[in-house]
């Protein structure tokens, strides 16, 4: 991997987090909220954890391989 691909993944790990961190304080208002859509909230949700295995992949791949 060159570096410029290291600082592409990197990027989009920051971005990443970051939508994953918005999109938890957008599911925390959420509940705050006395009316409660469950559709949105479980569309969020599956959001969320689909961004957490996509930052789980990506953070994998920059941990580099032990055998190289």
């Amino acid at each position: 991997m060159d570096n410029d691909e290291l600082i592409e993944m990197h990027q989009q790990l920051e971005a990443l987090q970051l939508e994953h961190r918005d999109l938890d304080a957008a599911i925390n208002a959420l509940q705050e909220n006395h009316y409660l859509d469950q559709l949105q909230m479980s569309r969020m949700k599956k959001r969320k954890l689909m961004l957490k295995d996509a930052i789980a992949r990506l953070e994998s791949k920059l941990i580099p391989d032990l055998n190289a």
